[in-house]
């Protein structure tokens, strides 16, 4: 897993005079990300890793964060965003360019990947301002208070929703938060953590949510079942009344959270989603899990949990809560390894722990805050997700990029996409920074599983690390460091993207080669 250096911010005295009036501060290249690493499924499919390894931006306005953006390179550019302050209508403004789409009326990650945004200092609030995430990846917000965003009454944001990922998303971690609401939709409010349309491997970790109707959501319908591989661990949920979370199909791991004064219900699984429910405190509450609202069932594996004070409605047509004596009635698989705290100490673990503003405090397995791990500059080599491909084993058969098409987020001056699949290594395709992405594309399926890069003569070595991604689902197949071959589990897709996360230089990408085998 790729982690950020420390942070070493040097800024003139010119730089900063400008920064008062744009509301943001440039640091050197050399950025930090986020503290600790990604937990839980945001673990998945190549790793969260947002802005590791790119710049870190300053900013005290909402309109600074949306400049950041559009300031990068291009749409894939590694970023971090440090965030000081109050953000709010007032002070954020849409704007435009070629590496981003914001809007003026919220915080908008929009058709974007690898960033970070992070509270600093004396902290960050969105005040009435939600965060938005559509078709984009590899995002973190760390150490953030977002609050009362109304989808009715004045002014709206966001659609109600302090944070909301929707529309092909994938890879966000969201840590340390404080995410709280005035009331429930009868105030204009609605979900404080929200994910729709084909979102996937997303953690929400050590965060309070409170004060809302409702809690958030997988799946904005029964029939929206695309999203899921979702973990919520070490949160406090205090005074909702229903979606702790609502799941629709899907997979989700909850683990040792706190619920207090859940008003009407908890965790609904429905429409066949499946719930690995771990380790939880629940106390004060009502109907903390079951299927609720619907006659689509939805399913849950139950260990450990602690139950103080819950009381359970009656079965009925649209109601099958699962206690007052919970049994597991699925089985679900947990891919990566997490440390579980005994259900009796969780309250006490995630009131030191959980929010903005608490230190980035973590839990080891043991029942006592620790301080979040040093973060190491640079992947292990040994590390099976991040395999180090052998130049000197070219792979055999059919190079498949000969003759297709290709595309990509950015290019030099004087460079051509084609390039890269026209079977001549002395011509090259360049991004217009240190990274960005090239596509090779096939007009129907084509199964692939290697891949060879080949860098111009002269190059070599300018590429530090990369990432291969199937355009169509956004699945991750393979990360890497340096030029050459890499395999994975046979595919068939319609476009592969090679992106270059990490560079010395401007890389040249001679060849993007493809293999069946």
């Amino acid at each position: 897993m790729r982690r950020p250096v420390a942070l070493r911010l040097q800024a003139a005295l010119g730089t900063l005079a400008l920064a008062a009036a744009t509301g943001v501060v440039l640091a050197m290249p050399e950025a930090a990300a986020a503290a600790g690493g990604a937990t839980g499924y945001a673990t998945q499919n190549g790793g969260t890793t947002g802005g590791a390894g790119g710049q870190t931006v300053r900013a005290t306005t909402g309109t600074a964060i949306h400049q950041a953006l559009c300031g990068r390179a291009d749409s894939t550019t590694p970023i971090t965003i440090e965030v000081e302050g109050t953000i709010n209508h007032g002070n954020t403004s849409k704007v435009s360019g070629d590496s981003c789409s914001t809007a003026a009326d919220k915080i908008e990650l929009k058709q974007i990947s690898n960033v970070t945004i992070v509270g600093v200092g004396s902290g960050a609030v969105f005040d009435q301002l939600g965060i938005h995430i559509r078709e984009s990846s590899n995002i973190i917000i760390q150490n953030v208070t977002v609050r009362n965003v109304r989808k009715s009454g004045s002014p709206t944001s966001n659609g109600g929703d302090a944070i909301g990922m929707e529309s092909g998303v994938r890879n966000v971690w969201v840590d340390h938060t404080t995410l709280e609401a005035s009331g429930g939709e009868s105030a204009g409010f609605d979900g404080l953590f929200d994910m729709k349309d084909n979102t996937q491997y997303v953690t929400l970790s050590y965060s309070v949510l409170r004060n809302s109707g409702r809690g958030g959501l997988i799946g904005s319908s029964e029939s929206d079942r695309s999203n899921g591989y979702v973990t919520f661990h070490h949160n406090k949920y205090e005074n909702i009344d229903s979606r702790t979370p609502l799941l629709r199909g899907g997979t989700s791991h909850i683990y040792n959270n706190h619920y207090a004064s859940l008003n009407e219900s908890g965790i609904n699984s429905r429409a066949g989603a499946k719930a690995k429910v771990d380790s939880n405190y629940f106390e004060d509450s009502k109907d903390v899990l079951g299927t609720f609202y619907t006659d689509q069932a939805g399913y849950w594996q139950v260990a450990g949990n602690i139950f103080d004070n819950v009381t359970w409605s009656e079965p009925g047509d649209d109601t099958n809560p699962a206690g007052p004596d919970p049994r597991s009635n699925t089985t679900v698989s947990i891919p990566y390894s997490y440390a579980l705290d005994d259900a009796s100490c969780v309250p006490a673990v995630v009131a030191a722990t959980a929010g903005a503003n608490k230190g980035l405090k973590v839990s080891d397995g043991s029942c006592a805050p620790q301080n979040p791990d040093p973060t190491p500059t640079d992947p292990d080599p040994t590390d099976p997700t991040e395999p180090s491909p052998d130049p000197t084993d070219p792979p055999s058969g059919t190079n498949l990029s000969l003759g297709a098409g290709a595309d990509g987020s950015s290019k030099a001056s004087g460079t051509s996409y084609g390039n890269v699949r026209d079977g001549d290594p002395a011509t090259h395709w360049s991004p217009a920074g240190t990274t960005g992405s090239v596509s090779v594309k096939w007009p129907s399926p084509t199964t692939v599983s290697k891949v060879r890069v080949r860098e111009a003569a002269g190059s070599e070595g300018a590429i530090r690390s990369y990432r291969l991604v199937d355009h169509g689902t956004g699945r991750v197949l393979a990360t890497g460091t340096g030029a050459g071959v890499a395999g994975f589990p046979a595919v068939s897709l319609t476009k592969l993207t090679l992106e270059i996360t990490g560079a010395s230089g401007t890389p040249k990408v001679a060849e993007f080669e493809t293999y069946a085998g």
